[in-house]
């Protein structure tokens, strides 16, 4: 059950990522030049509360040294990457057994 959940949830965001590659596209072509959606915009224009909160979290519990050279790279990555690649890892997870 758990393995469908997570095949589930990793189909979802491939989608969301397909999505986010087809704007990043149609904007590419609007603007005759490579054009990417940062991670980081997009949760900022999403939630910014909740980013911040995130930030806060890290960097107290964690480290601010991790926020700095783990977390912000992978905020202003694209979009479609990172979401790509967090599908596909759940994805991996929730692959059947072997036999």
């Amino acid at each position: 059950m758990i393995r469908f959940l997570f095949r589930f949830v990793g189909l979802w965001i491939l989608a969301g990522a397909f999505v986010a590659l087809v704007l990043d596209g149609v904007r590419s072509i609007a603007s005759s030049e490579i054009v990417t959606t940062p991670l980081g915009v997009t949760w900022l224009a999403t939630s910014p509360d909740s980013l911040t909160r995130f930030q806060s979290f890290v960097e107290t519990r964690v480290s601010a040294g991790v926020w700095e050279t783990l977390v912000v790279p992978v905020l202003g990555a694209p979009l479609f990457v990172v979401a790509g690649v967090l599908g596909l890892l759940l994805m991996l997870i929730g692959r059947p057994r072997a036999v």
